[in-house]
């Protein structure tokens, strides 16, 4: 028994520190009591939530405006002079809307820039989101954190600019709105913004600079918040996805640099009607109240400038601290490492404590249990996608389950790792075998160094496995004591990582986890080889497997509150004057069949002009469905006259009863010049060319039903080929439609257009101009360039 002790003790340091690691990513205990009103609370904050998200808020919904003036009351309860700024934004992503962004302003003794706290306060269309955490939950945080603030008379130098942006859902049309068109956007010198991309978990800091990122590291670091979770390797990621919050329009536009917050565990309940209060969790919003209050108290003193720099810094943060470096560090550390690492070998070699035979048998267990894990993993998760067809009705790809089968996947790693090490590795060549971990380690570190420096501080955990080995180089001993200590750096900068990849990136991404859990293991070889009994361990570790296997399975159906989810549409086209029932879902069920049927229709007669969604997702299922009167629009050519070679035209497109979105489509091969909707060109058009991808022109959110206008012109030679597809979000309580009520343990499909009535029309004139012909710069025919459906 006493030659497993020190197994048993290092399981045990192991699983305490990875417990320390992850207990101190956020904030434990939120007090039921009343926290002084100098101070944070988050029990304040979540009242707000409550009232900002008891209803779906998007833009153009009823109870949009009445959380507007809410928000506005709220502030002018602090005392705050508060403003609205309203018009039309047109973004890069071809979303046309008219956004109302609520602004307040704290003036500050001597200011040159202004601090701006920056949340959105609408809700996600179409999926009935009430918007608890996104980003409810970051508007409260901005309310409460200011509240105190002020309660507090703190003095400060800043001016601090207050922002709750509209139309972020729809492509950031409120940010984009004051970037481009508010006085104010050229005096603020940093942006604090706060999102939410879950329902849980820490809250991540993620930067945005145009520039470098040495001074934001920095002052972040200055700062001092008490549970800061971030890194440099997120950073670089982060660079190279198409993520866009609101803050992305204030870098790209107004080149204007800061953080963003914002937690995303419980990825499943984003966009959906499942983001309300009963699923927020409270440690999470007190996180974000966490990071504001130091930062609001810092940054209005601080010289905002100072975060301007062309330096890149390396920065990863340890419990209750961030750590930061230069860029410049990353490749000579990693030379270092791999100079030090051959000389160790050299002398061990030339002691006769290695040998070149023994560290190349090395490889064999690591090489392994790598692609034994990777593969088992990977296709792992593609057999349980089969076995489990209803995990594809979650289109963030993270199931209600998903952290057993991490768990899952990570035991099983483990176990694989154990059982190689068992019958390849024995307790005296360990540190022979350990070689060739730390070998791949440092080389995956070569390829930080020269493609994705923000991940240089991964080498560190490198560095502890070098002194474990030249320890042993040395004294020809293996101490265990030092090992467990050294084991840190690993625990604490990587294993975060092996949980983080699939939350953020989906289930996917589960053969990362299962690789990564395989070097971690590989730079703890010394603690692992050392264990008496791997092929027990390995026994264990693959039970432990099947017990979260099956646990996942007890878990994997449905039920009230984790929901599964279903979308329905009506289409009418009325150039066929057919009417179709629709759906995204490729797995139906009794509330979808009662109007697709059993036997329903691949939906490719109607996916003619794809509507945008995040997945790209288009309708996988139809049926033909009854005719009902539904209004079609006004369409009039207020203008359609030709002058030399080119054809210019001006509609309106009025809508006849509610809708709340118009998508405009036109022939790609069309070369569409001076592209201007409602007034507005497109943000960032460079050239006089309309640059678009596929058939979509734009997508235009109706607020007041407000007609949409089309201003461009086009080659004369070309045929005018437009379709609108006019969308009403009120299918379930349209009085044409007698919808019946999903089951509790159902909602609707997030990131594409269900519970709509749509209708899909060609975009022609009532009247077209004939003869009309220009002659050295004359038209002979003026009365009908400029005919309006018999008006001139």
């Amino acid at each position: 028994m006493k030659k497993n002790y020190p197994s048993i003790l290092s399981v045990l340091f192991i699983l305490g520190t990875l417990g320390f690691v992850f207990i101190t990513m956020k904030p434990q205990l939120i007090s039921n009591s009343d926290i002084p009103l100098s101070e944070f609370s988050t029990k304040r904050a979540i009242e707000q939530v409550k009232i900002i998200s008891k209803k779906p808020h998007y833009v153009g919904s009823e109870y949009h405006d009445e959380v507007a003036n809410y928000l506005q009351i709220e502030l002018q309860k602090l005392g705050l002079e508060t403003s609205v700024q309203e018009g039309y934004s047109f973004t890069e992503k071809g979303i046309l809307t008219k956004s109302k962004n609520i602004l307040a302003r704290i003036k500050g003794a001597n200011s040159n820039k202004a601090l701006m706290l920056l949340s959105h306060y609408d809700s996600a269309p179409n999926s009935y989101s009430l918007g608890a955490s996104d980003a409810g939950s970051g508007v409260a945080a901005i309310l409460e954190s200011v509240r105190a603030f002020v309660y507090n008379k703190t003095v400060h130098k800043n001016d601090i600019i207050i922002m709750f942006s509209d139309a972020e859902e729809l492509g950031l049309n409120g940010a984009t709105l004051f970037v481009t068109q508010h006085s104010w956007a050229k005096e603020v010198g940093l942006v604090i913004n706060f999102e939410a991309r879950g329902s849980s978990g820490p809250s991540y800091m993620f930067m945005e600079t145009n520039s470098g990122n040495a001074g934001l590291a920095k002052e972040f670091e200055a700062a001092h918040t008490l549970h800061p979770v971030s890194n440099s390797l997120f950073y670089s990621i982060y660079k190279l996805m198409p993520n866009f919050t609101d803050l992305t329009v204030f870098r790209e536009v107004g080149n204007i640099q800061g953080y963003n917050f914002a937690f995303i565990d419980d990825h499943y309940n984003y966009h959906t009607a499942q983001d309300d209060i009963n699923h927020l969790e409270k440690n999470s919003l007190s996180h974000q109240g966490e990071y504001l209050m130091p930062l609001l108290n810092y940054f209005s003193n601080a010289n905002l400038n100072a975060t301007q720099t062309h330096d890149e810094a390396v920065y990863f943060t340890i419990p209750f601290t961030i750590i930061s470096y230069p860029f410049d560090w990353v490749l000579p550390m990693v030379i270092i490492a791999l100079v030090l690492l051959l000389f160790l070998v050299f002398v061990g070699i030339g002691k006769r404590i290695l040998s070149f035979k023994e560290i190349m048998k090395g490889f064999i267990p690591l090489l392994g249990s790598l692609i034994a894990s990777g593969l088992i993993a990977f296709l792992g998760w593609k057999t349980l996608l089969l076995l489990y067809p209803q995990y594809n009705d979650l289109l963030n790809g993270f199931t209600y389950n998903g952290h057993n089968y991490i768990a899952a996947f990570v035991l099983l790693s483990l176990a694989i790792c154990f059982a190689f090490y068992h019958y390849y590795s024995i307790k005296k060549r360990t540190m022979n075998h350990f070689v060739g971990p730390l070998f791949v380690w440092i080389c995956i570190n070569v390829g930080f160094a020269f493609f994705l420096k923000g991940g240089g501080f991964l080498i560190i955990p490198a560095f502890a496995g070098l002194i474990m080995l030249g320890t042993f180089v040395l004294t020809q001993k293996s101490k265990w004591t030092l090992n467990l200590f050294l084991s840190i750096p690993a625990l604490l900068l990587i294993a975060p990582f092996i949980q983080m990849f699939p939350i953020g990136l989906g289930l996917k991404v589960l053969f990362g986890s299962a690789i990564l859990t395989v070097l971690t293991f590989g730079l703890l070889l010394p603690i692992f080889g050392s264990f008496v009994r791997k092929g027990l361990t390995s026994i264990i570790l693959f039970i432990l497997a099947i017990g979260f296997f099956a646990k996942a399975h007890y878990y994997s159906g449905y039920e009230m509150g984790k929901a599964k989810s279903n979308s329905l549409v009506y289409l009418f086209d009325a150039d066929k004057n057919k009417s179709y029932w629709a759906t995204y879902d490729t797995n139906l069920d009794n509330w979808t069949k009662e109007y697709l049927g059993q036997n329903p229709r691949a939906a490719n007669e109607i996916n003619t002009f794809p509507l945008p969604s995040k997945y790209k997702s288009g309708f996988s299922y139809m049926a033909y469905a009854p005719m009902k009167k539904i209004a079609k629009p006004t369409i009039e050519f207020l203008k359609d006259s030709f002058v030399g070679a080119n054809r210019f035209l001006k509609i309106r497109i009025t809508p006849n009863r509610k809708v709340n979105r118009y998508d405009i489509f036109a022939n790609e091969h069309i070369v569409i010049q001076n592209f201007k909707a409602n007034g507005m060109s497109l943000t960032g058009q460079k050239t006089s060319k309309y640059e678009r991808k596929g058939k979509l022109l734009l997508s235009y959110y109706v607020v007041d039903q407000i007609p949409l206008e089309l201003e461009f012109n086009v080659p004369a030679s070309s045929v005018l080929d437009m379709h609108l597809i006019e969308s009403s979000f009120d299918l379930l309580n349209n009085p044409l439609f007698s919808i019946s009520k999903r089951a509790n343990w159902m909602m609707p499909t997030p990131f594409v257009l269900t519970d709509a009535v749509l209708l899909q029309q060609k975009i022609t004139p009532s009247l077209i101009p004939i003869n009309t012909i220009e002659v050295n710069n004359t038209l002979l025919n003026p009365v009908l360039t400029d005919t309006i459906n018999g008006e001139n």
